[in-house]
């Protein structure tokens, strides 16, 4: 619960939202948001940004059960968790969406809050710029708030490509 006060915070500073947007690996951040959402806003949808590499939740949210084969290849080095049980039972209880993403679009969503934004995100964080992104139509003419967090880069690890 206590993850969920980024929520509230961009809530209560912006808000309301047709829809929030998150990233999730573990679940801690999405699971806060979720309970969030339940008591301050409860019809705002939850929308949830997941690497390819690491898309348990997605196919867990799918199957109605967690999915625990789980090799994760993503350069979202805070997204390459297992979703937890209660984490995942919160989600799937609030009906949370599922947005996949590659690595490719990740980076460009990143680079692109780098050098316009000038908002210094990590890798796990710009997949809900990158989720906005691959899919505006589900997004037009809505509110749309994303949680963006972290600068925790390793940037020789980043596979920047070329401009």
């Amino acid at each position: 619960a206590g993850q969920g006060t980024a929520a509230l915070e961009l809530l209560h500073s912006d808000g309301p939202f047709d829809v929030l947007v998150v990233p999730v690996g573990g679940g801690g951040l999405a699971s806060g948001t979720a309970l969030a959402l339940q008591h301050a806003s409860p019809q705002t949808r939850l929308v949830l940004a997941e690497p390819a590499g690491a898309d348990d939740t997605a196919r867990s949210l799918a199957a109605g059960e967690r999915q625990e084969a789980f090799t994760p290849d993503t350069i979202c080095d805070g997204l390459r968790t297992l979703i937890g049980a209660p984490n995942f039972a919160l989600l799937r209880a609030a009906g949370a969406e599922v947005i996949v993403v590659d690595d490719a679009a990740t980076m460009a969503a990143m680079r692109l809050l780098w050098e316009v934004l000038k908002q210094v995100v990590e890798p796990s964080s710009a997949t809900v710029l990158a989720a906005v992104l691959a899919q505006p139509q589900r997004f037009a003419g809505l509110r749309v708030g994303l949680v963006l967090s972290g600068g925790n880069v390793d940037l020789p690890a980043l596979r920047w490509g070329t401009p």
